[in-house]
């Protein structure tokens, strides 16, 4: 079996295993996949896997009341997932955190618009996210000092009176601190569209 980090808790392995007790027929497993992978629309599921429906290439992770299958296409991209169930007052909710499924796990070797883009969807967009924000990377341009990242912001962003301060306090901070070979950044978005603004 191929290695890999994925961690599904002993809160989530009890109420899988007590969903897979309620299908019919045997030995039903647990299928993880990652939809759309490597984009900003990647979602990671969950979904029954009966005996019939494994398919070859496959890699198992036995558990102690059930069996996983990874897609083999979707391993990069499951790399670090964490499946956790908690409960509240509310009943429990299953949580999936994949943080390597938008863009797969890079390292000082990956293409520099890899680094910038993991970078981006797993520190940056999260903390935007609370603002209606996102930023992505248009392209990377070489200038006389090295590689400059043009982004956009978009959502609560565009047309916020405080894009300026969060495009250098905070993104292009992070982005040369995590990625030495970056230069700076650049902003292409139009901030005159005001509709959106989380700041006018």
């Amino acid at each position: 079996m191929e290695n890999v980090d994925i961690t599904i808790t002993d809160g989530a392995q009890d109420y899988l295993a007590e969903l897979l007790e309620k299908q019919d027929g045997d030995d039903v497993s647990v299928r993880m996949f990652v939809t759309q992978p490597g984009t900003p629309y990647a979602e990671t599921c969950l979904a029954y896997c009966r005996p019939e429906e494994v398919q070859e290439g496959d890699v198992c992770i036995e558990l102690t009341k059930f069996k996983v299958y990874l897609e083999p296409n979707s391993l990069i991209y499951l790399e670090e997932a964490l499946v956790d169930y908690s409960t509240d007052r509310m009943g429990g909710q299953l949580t999936i955190k994949a943080p390597n499924a938008k863009v797969p796990k890079v390292n000082a070797d990956s293409p520099i618009e890899d680094q910038i883009n993991y970078v981006l969807y797993n520190d940056i967009n999260p903390g935007l996210a609370s603002h209606g924000g996102e930023v992505s990377l248009i392209e990377v341009v070489s200038e006389e000092a090295g590689d400059v990242a043009i982004l956009r912001f978009g959502g609560g962003c565009q047309g916020c009176s405080a894009v300026d301060l969060t495009l250098k306090d905070g993104v292009e901070k992070t982005l040369i601190e995590k990625i030495p070979a970056l230069a700076g950044v650049k902003d292409v978005t139009d901030h005159t569209v005001t509709d959106n603004a989380f700041y006018k």
